[in-house]
């Protein structure tokens, strides 16, 4: 198939990941195209050349220091730009002949501008709703030209007032890049993803420090007012900050835990971080938000439905008990890239097909 996938243009789609919607897009995009498929993707400049990569905007003022393209103050010419290269992209796609179109923009206007072409699109809800995206989808659902995807069950719960059949397919790793660990390598559990509010760092530290085990912290620090605040005054005394690790690093770190502490403080819709952790053999313990509730089961982790750090301090000693080959076998069973891949490919051959024959008739 011939297939378009539009990226989100917050950060280019290139290792190391800014987020999971990166990672997601950069292997999603790869397997396609080790699958066969001609794939173009269309993302800023900065992204992976070898992805088939159309550069869609400049990443001239993107900085790789702050993670942002523009400072705060120009917030509307960072919108402005995004809007337009989006709209641009929409008003000529229908000459690429694509058999569809992959969205995964996190953007209105892909969605509105779906009304106005002829080529098929299957669009992913990464987020749960917001403002301009919920309003669109629930405009273009009167058409009904787009096909909508939920990363997890309980975001598809969440878009139900806007979209009324979403489908679900859940997000997936490449299971090989991830060794298995039988047993944890050191007494400690670790917390590793992007150190911001919504991710709750400080809670997992605090709530690490009263289950008794010290704490290795490994991520990006995507939030430098709230790590000054909540976070480096925990550090020390059994909370360690880890300089940025390569894949391998991260691998032998996650194995080596008792258990992953996951902390999310807003209903996340999935966190590729508790498909890291199974797959690496490794507990979860965590808040009963978002996704997680779906994905880790009582054979793989401990979770509590409050954010009092004692609560999840006692989800911590429990998780740590669990059996590691049952993790591994729960990520292999539900969370393989492999399975989401496939289950894309069905998807984009019925959209296509069903194009075809509308045309036809």
């Amino acid at each position: 198939m011939k297939i378009g996938i539009i990226a989100h243009l917050k950060h280019p789609i290139r290792k190391p990941f800014m987020g999971g919607l990166e990672a997601f897009t950069h292997e999603v995009t790869s397997h396609l195209i080790a699958r066969g498929h001609d794939v173009t993707l269309f993302a800023s400049e900065q992204s992976d050349p070898e992805l088939g990569l159309r550069s869609i905007l400049s990443d001239e003022d993107y900085n790789r220091q702050t993670l942002s393209r523009f400072p705060s103050h120009e917030l509307v010419e960072d919108f402005i730009s995004t809007h337009h290269a989006y709209l641009e992209l929409m008003q000529d796609i229908d000459r690429e002949g694509f058999d569809v179109i992959f969205n995964n923009s996190l953007n209105y206007v892909p969605i509105t501008m779906a009304t106005l072409i002829s080529t098929p699109m299957v669009t992913v809800l990464h987020t749960p709703p917001i403002f301009e995206m919920k309003r669109a989808a629930a405009q273009e659902q009167k058409i009904g030209k787009i096909r909508y995807v939920s990363v997890s069950k309980s975001n598809a719960v969440a878009w139900k007032p806007y979209i009324s059949d979403c489908e679900i397919i859940s997000n997936g790793i490449n299971l090989d890049k991830w060794d298995f660990h039988d047993r944890n390598d050191g007494n400690y559990v670790v917390w590793f993803g992007r150190i911001h509010p919504d991710k709750g760092t400080h809670l997992a530290i605090e709530a690490a420090g009263l289950a008794g085990y010290p704490i290795k912290v490994a991520g990006s620090i995507a939030d430098r007012h709230y790590f000054e605040t909540y976070v480096r005054p925990l550090l020390g005394a059994g909370a360690e900050l880890l300089d940025h690790l390569d894949h391998a690093q991260l691998n032998k770190l996650i194995g080596g835990a008792a258990a992953s502490v996951i902390t999310p403080c807003w209903e996340e819709p999935f966190g590729l971080v508790i498909a890291e952790s199974l797959a690496c053999g490794t507990p979860v313990a965590g808040f009963a938000r978002g996704a997680l509730p779906n994905l880790v089961c009582p054979e793989t982790g401990r979770l509590t439905s409050s954010s009092d750090p004692q609560d999840l301090a006692h989800c911590i000693a429990e998780a740590a008990r669990l059996d590691r080959g049952a993790c591994r076998r729960r990520a292999e069973d539900r969370l393989s890239i492999e399975t989401m891949i496939s289950s894309y490919e069905a998807l984009f051959s019925e959209v296509a097909a069903n194009r075809y024959l509308s045309h036809a008739v």
